[in-house]
C-alpha cells in the first residue's frame, strides 16, 4: 500500500489495541489521539538527558530548535538554554548534564524528541520521556497510576536524514521496546504488533544491549565524534528511579 494518508483511519491508528507502537511526530499524529499516556522516546540523547536531568531534580522544557524564540523561552520561563552537542556548558549531550555544576531549569532544545514532547505538550493528556535509563521506572509507575485498559501510545523519535525525512534509529526501538516489555512482563495486553515487535527486539538486544548502541549507526557516530560517553550513559539500563512527567510545559519528576 503506497501513498499519504490525510487522517490515518483504525489500521494506522493501531486500533483496537492499548499499546501502541510508532516512529516520528507524523507517527505520534496517527496514535496519540484518544490515548491516556503518550510516551516520547528519544534514547541518543534527548530523553536520556532528562532522565540525567531528573536524576538530579532538575526541571526540563522541551522546545523544537535552538534560534531566538527559544532564548525568549528561556527567559520567560527563568531557565538556562542548553546548546548544541559540543558547545560550551550545557547542552543536548547528557555528560555535560551531569558534570554541570548547578543544573535547576533547562530548556533542552532538539529537533526529535523535544520537537514530538513540544508538540504533544498540547494535544496529550499525559506524557513521558522515557530512555533505556528510566523504562523499567516508568513502566511501574505506568501500572500504579494508569487503569488496566489505560490506551498507552509509544513514540519512538528516530532520527533525520540529511533533507530532513525520518531516520528510524535502533536505539529508540530498544527504549520504547524496554518500555513495552516492561509492561509485558506485568500483565497488561492487547499490544499491537508494532509494540510486540519492539519488545521483542529488546529482548533479544539485552544480553548485549551496549555493545548494540555503540554498535549502530547513531551510536557509532556519536563515539566517531568524541561521545563515546553519551552513548555509555544513555546504555545505563535501569539505572534511574525518576519517572519524567511532563507537567506545565515541563518535564519533571513524576
Amino acid at each position: 500500500m503506497s501513498g499519504a494518508l490525510d487522517k490515518p483511519g483504525a489500521p494506522q491508528r493501531q486500533l483496537p489495541y492499548s499499546i501502541r507502537f510508532e516512529w516520528g511526530l507524523d507517527g505520534a499524529r496517527a496514535v496519540v489521539p484518544g490515548a491516556d499516556l503518550a510516551v516520547v522516546v528519544d534514547v541518543l540523547s534527548f530523553t536520556t538527558c532528562v532522565s540525567v536531568a531528573m536524576d538530579r531534580g532538575a526541571v526540563v522544557y522541551p522546545y523544537p530548535w535552538r534560534d531566538a524564540a527559544a532564548s525568549e523561552f528561556a527567559a520567560r520561563h527563568g531557565a538556562s538554554l542548553a546548546g548544541h552537542r559540543g558547545s560550551d556548558g550545557l547542552s543536548l549531550s547528557p555528560s555535560s548534564l551531569r558534570a554541570a555544576s548547578v543544573l535547576d531549569r533547562l530548556v533542552l532544545p532538539s529537533p526529535n524528541g523535544s520537537a514530538i514532547s513540544h508538540y504533544l505538550a498540547a494535544s496529550a493528556p499525559q506524557v513521558v520521556a522515557v530512555s533505556l535509563r528510566n523504562a523499567a521506572a516508568t513502566a511501574g509507575w505506568v501500572l500504579a497510576a494508569l487503569p488496566k485498559d489505560a490506551v498507552i501510545a509509544v513514540i519512538a523519535a528516530g532520527e533525520k536524514w540529511a533533507q530532513g525525512t525520518l531516520r528510524p534509529a535502533l536505539e529508540d526501538e530498544l527504549g520504547a521496546g524496554a518500555f513495552i516489555a516492561g509492561l509485558a512482563t506485568a500483565g497488561r495486553q492487547n499490544f499491537s504488533p508494532e509494540s510486540a515487535a519492539a519488545a521483542s527486539a529488546f529482548v533479544a538486544a539485552e544480553p548485549r544491549l551496549a555493545e548494540a548502541l555503540r554498535g549502530c549507526s547513531s551510536g557509532r557516530e556519536l563515539i566517531d565524534t568524541g561521545y563515546a560517553d553519551d552513548v555509555q550513559i544513555a546504555a545505563e539500563l535501569d539505572s534511574s528511579h525518576a519517572v519524567a512527567l511532563l507537567r506545565n510545559g515541563a518535564f519533571q519528576g513524576a
